[in-house]
């Protein structure tokens, strides 16, 4: 069976209005904790995503630094962009 991520929060982790750059850690559905770096000029664009190492990967189980969900970044934004939890973390 493949690995689809889905989003249950979005938090703000920092920002830096300056530039427009934006860091929010998300958790998905099971149970996976997330970093994602946004960069807001001229418009949203995720710039990187990191899984935090509070468990481990749900697509290869290691319990240390893996690019895995590099793979699921497109659809990892999707849910963000369709859902608007960008504008529900900031408000």
């Amino acid at each position: 069976m493949a690995y689809r991520p889905n989003i249950t929060e979005l938090q703000k982790a920092g920002i830096n209005e300056k530039d427009g750059l934006y860091e929010f850690v998300l958790t998905l559905a099971d149970g996976t904790q997330c970093r994602v770096f946004y960069n807001r000029f001229p418009e949203w664009k995720m710039t990187n995503i990191n899984r935090l190492l509070t468990t481990p990967c749900p697509v290869c189980r290691k319990d240390f630094i893996c690019k895995c969900m590099d793979a699921f970044a497109g659809d990892i934004n999707q849910q963000i962009q369709d859902r608007q939890l960008i504008d529900k973390a900031l408000s």
